[in-house]
């Protein structure tokens, strides 16, 4: 009998959940949850998964920038202090805005094409410093400008605020690290492939170097 209103109490719980309104979660990292919130005890936030109603998410109030409940009702998460939350709340959610907009807009297909024809030259050396060149690259790929295309941008007017312009940048930056180390490891395993495949019985000559007389001779494999 335990057993049996165990279960009945669970699926109440569960019909419970899906018939109360969804609730708005603004994370720490820019994402946003909409579902119903079940508790907020024990520092984290319980609600529903968005993808299956009969599964629990929870997130730590660290995570957390707010929750909007569906009366309208807002809870920050979020305080400013003077040791890691230097931005003000509303400088926070600019910073956040930005960040959202670049990981939904941005694409650094050149950083990874570029990335990818590092680590398939290196890759075709047959070389243990085929890695080399992609790594190289991926490491510089985080230090140039950042352009923020207007049509990334989900209002105009964020580009006044100094908070979204370096939310924004940071997480274009992130991706476009992970862009060019996918797109450089992509060229390392074709160029290798290549290499050990065919082309290094093709390959006209090896160069070795001989430093007493500085030239290089050109030797038949």
């Amino acid at each position: 009998m335990r057993r049996i209103f165990a279960v009945l109490f669970f699926i109440s719980l569960i019909g419970s959940a899906q018939k109360k309104p969804a609730d708005t979660l603004y994370l720490m990292n820019g994402s946003i949850v909409v579902s119903p919130v079940i508790d907020t005890l024990f520092g984290a936030a319980t609600f529903v998964n968005p993808q299956d109603s009969t599964k629990r998410e929870h997130i730590e109030n660290d995570a957390l920038f707010a929750i909007k409940y569906h009366n309208k009702d807002v809870f920050y998460y979020y305080e400013q202090d003077t040791i890691s939350n230097w931005f003000s709340r509303e400088e926070m959610w600019m910073f956040m805005q930005g960040e959202r907009d670049a990981k939904k807009g941005f694409k650094p297909w050149g950083a990874f094409y570029g990335s990818m024809a590092c680590g398939l030259v290196g890759g075709l050396t047959g070389t243990i410093f085929g890695p080399i060149p992609p790594t190289v690259y991926v490491a510089g790929s985080g230090l140039t400008k950042i352009k923020i295309k207007h049509k990334t941008v989900s209002n105009i007017n964020y580009l006044d605020s100094d908070a979204y312009i370096l939310g924004y940048e940071r997480e274009a930056r992130t991706k476009r690290r992970i862009y060019a180390l996918i797109g450089g490891g992509i060229g390392l395993v074709v160029g290798y492939s290549g290499y050990f495949l065919g082309l290094k019985n093709v390959y006209p000559a090896q160069v070795l170097i001989n430093w007493k007389p500085f030239c290089i001779k050109y030797v038949r494999q």
